[in-house]
């Protein structure tokens, strides 16, 4: 038997760095690189599928970036992103630059207006697993392990977990071993692994997600953006162009028909989308912070320009009803999810920018304002629990807590979504509708709902809509807020 260690190792032609003064050209050459390493992959395992085992083990290079800078150079202080903290080399890996080249291309401008320096890009020491370089290719499916003639991890490179972490963004990595420093939150194959999970769980291609995001945790919420969805690609002004559901199923007319999918997806994901990527996009996470870890961990990656949650909650006071809204300015974290990641005694800070866009949304789409607001609309502690059925416990623990915390609502979800965005500097936001106020007798049972409570529940989405569609106005710098960064951070946004 061939020990795998001891073959030779065959590769694409291997490439030189080149370096660029232009963001374009720099994107244009690692999207060169991507295509013909993942080409090479994808032809020689379609080859030793139909073959047999190749004599040589086969290997492809992710594309990197590198920039280096000899000077302590003084930035535009409005940003919080787009610069390196001291003079040194750093790099990052990229994945499917095609997918990110906007991002790629305002990223690397940025840094060549504010360090005079340009970059270079070639071919990384890290290698792409194939199960990445064919995801997406109709043509090609890995198979289960055993079905081949010869072990797939003795010939090709397959994902590795130990370095696919989250270190960047945890802030507990230090320099690579080259000696250079991390340029982007995230590697290319943490990248390619959460594009892999986002296609699994929502069943929608990351391409079409857009770059602001609602959370629910409820279906009532699907079916009014659809309706709000054909209401949009009506209005020849709306700037919003087609409508994805689940299966990447496309609507483009208002009155077109989305197939419903025999089987729906853990997360059922939707988007409204616009030309330049700012539409919306919701996703039905369901019930529980494991969920909204889960699909948070993963839409990270794409880095969004906020997301929100818009579900429901109970009610922890006497002076609400049902139907009032909730917005969150504090979170007590019971969710337990993110301990590991993002310890209990991190705060987690509101943001002002995304405060003031959901109390402008509900005015607007209310009709309400000022004082008046105060009427259907609280703000403050929003608590988040992980257990559903906690108002069955002895109340003298979590009504305790929750009395002294002063919190006012309690859900499953809201504090994983905002920690999250904190971990992974991507703005955040929540505005709660008030389903059920168990402490006060009114649990949630069919025929609970007053008029009031289906209106307001109808309204909820079109506010999270309203709010994003006011940040989308706000230029990037004044959403990613100096407020999400730590003392030493990635250039990258």
């Amino acid at each position: 038997m061939t020990d795998s260690m001891s073959l030779p190792i065959l590769t694409p032609k291997d490439p030189l760095s080149d370096h660029f003064t232009s963001a374009l050209a720099a994107v244009d050459r690692l999207e060169e690189l991507y295509f013909e390493a993942t080409q090479f992959l994808a032809q020689q395992f379609s080859a030793a599928v139909t073959q047999g085992r190749p004599d040589a083990r086969v290997r492809a290079y992710y594309p990197e970036i590198r920039l280096t800078t000899t000077s302590f150079t003084k930035s535009d202080s409005r940003f919080s992103f787009g610069y390196v903290a001291h003079p040194g080399t750093y790099s990052t890996t990229i994945t499917r630059p095609d997918l990110f080249r906007k991002y790629l291309i305002q990223q690397i401008e940025l840094l060549m207006k504010n360090h005079g320096v340009g970059v270079q890009i070639g071919p990384s020491d890290t290698p792409i697993p194939v199960h990445f370089a064919v995801a997406g290719n109709p043509g090609i499916s890995i198979p289960q392990e055993g079905v081949l003639s010869f072990s797939l991890r003795d010939v090709f490179d397959v994902p590795d977990l130990q370095t696919t972490n989250d270190d960047i963004v945890n802030g507990t990595h230090g320099a690579f071993a080259d000696g250079s420093y991390p340029l982007a939150p995230f590697s290319a194959q943490r990248v390619d692994y959460s594009l892999a999970r986002l296609s699994h769980y929502t069943a929608t291609d990351a391409e079409h997600f857009q770059n602001h995001v609602l959370f629910t945790n409820y279906q009532f919420y699907v079916e009014e953006f659809e309706a709000y969805a054909r209401a949009m690609l009506a209005d020849p002004d709306s700037g919003y162009t087609e409508f994805v559901g689940t299966g990447n199923a496309v609507l483009r007319t208002a009155d077109g028909e989305l197939p419903t999918p025999l089987k729906l997806p853990q997360m059922p994901t939707y988007h409204l989308k616009r030309a330049d990527g700012q539409g919306v996009t919701l996703v039905n996470i369901g019930v529980g912070p494991s969920n909204a870890k889960t699909a948070t961990d993963h839409i990270a990656v794409l880095r969004p320009h906020a997301w929100m949650m818009v579900g429901h909650c109970a009610g922890l006071r006497n002076s609400q009803s049902l139907g009032d809204f909730v917005l969150a300015h504090a979170y007590l974290r019971e969710d337990h999810v993110l301990d590991d990641d993002l310890p209990v005694w991190v705060p987690i800070p509101a943001l002002a920018e995304i405060q003031i866009a959901l109390e402008n949304a509900v005015a607007d789409v209310t009709q309400l304002q000022g004082f008046d607001l105060k009427r259907i609309m609280r703000t403050g502690t929003v608590a988040t629990i992980d257990n559903r059925n906690w108002e069955l416990r002895d109340h003298s623990g979590p009504v305790m807590r929750l009395s002294q915390s002063r919190a006012i609502a309690l859900d499953m979800e809201s504090a994983t979504i905002a920690a999250n965005g904190f971990r992974f500097r991507v703005p955040y936001g929540t505005l709660l509708c008030v389903s059920d106020k168990p402490l006060h007798g009114e649990l949630k049972l069919p025929g609970m709902a007053s008029d009031f409570y289906k209106t307001q529940v109808a309204r909820h989405l079109q506010i999270g809509i309203r709010a994003m569609e006011r940040l989308r106005e706000m230029p990037l710098e004044r959403i990613h807020s100096r407020k999400l960064r730590s003392f030493e951070e990635t250039a990258f946004l």
